[in-house]
């Protein structure tokens, strides 16, 4: 996994590339059912899509992939089902750490940690330190994640600001630092916001950031994922008018 590096161009660029795609990794179970295997081989196979579509956005120029890992609805799955992800999260953490820093790429990790094992959130934390500097393409897992929950942290965050620094909480003041207060803070809102398997909702993951992303939904389970997918999901967007509100494309 190579690739240069390039300056992103600017957010609300006409630029048919998009610079952050997100995406909400469905089907695993349906991928295992399909085949008659258990659920865990499913959410194995997952795993090395996700290692498949990393290097390939990378390869492509993509600037910043958000990948929707667990979200804080997760926990009402079968225990079973629960720590066979957070085991293979362990794997994944320990096994590709030092392969992404070779290769460039800076890792983050959004989400509550209050409820992940102690070894998984130092793992996380040696991931994101070791990639820190790099300046390939930033790779986003979102983990223990709710949109819904980020708001409200983020609304209790800049309330907190205001009163400390004596600051005026009108409109204003609020566009300029809300941004700041999201888990997301530093990264572009995503362009496409993409979800396979052919569900059509978002499942409350970045409410906020996707306020103007493309929506980007195809039939394809996730472990079935490749390169190919994602250059058709380019294409599709590349062929958007982009408005953000406005009459016109910008």
């Amino acid at each position: 996994m190579s690739f240069k590096t390039v300056q992103p161009p600017p957010a609300n660029s006409s630029s048919a590339m998009p610079r952050h795609i997100a995406i909400i990794m469905d089907g695993n179970g349906r991928w295992a059912q399909a085949r008659g295997l258990p659920r865990a081989m499913g959410h194995r196979a997952g795993a090395d899509a996700v290692k498949r579509v990393v290097s390939a956005a990378a390869d492509m120029g993509i600037f910043y992939l958000t990948l929707f890992g667990f979200s804080s609805e997760n926990w009402k799955r079968p225990v079973e089902e629960v720590n066979e992800l957070m085991r293979l999260l362990r794997i994944y953490l320990r096994s590709e750490t030092a392969e992404l820093h070779r290769s460039n790429v800076r890792l983050k990790v959004i989400g509550d940690r209050s409820q992940l094992e102690p070894d998984i959130v130092q793992l996380i934390e040696n991931a994101e330190r070791l990639t820190l500097d790099n300046s390939g393409i930033v790779v986003t897992i979102a983990l223990n994640y709710g949109g819904r929950n980020e708001i409200l942290q983020a609304v209790s965050a800049f309330a907190r600001l205001c009163k400390e620094k004596d600051i005026d909480p009108g409109f204003e003041t609020a566009e300029e630092f809300f941004p700041l207060l999201l888990m997301t803070q530093g990264m572009p809102d995503p362009d496409i916001l993409m979800r396979t398997s052919g569900e059509q909702r978002i499942s409350n993951f970045l409410l906020w950031q996707c306020a103007y992303a493309e929506m980007y939904f195809t039939p394809t389970l996730w472990p079935d994922f490749s390169r190919g997918d994602l250059e058709e999901a380019i294409k599709d967007y590349a062929r958007r008018e982009r408005r953000f509100g406005s009459l016109h494309s910008v």
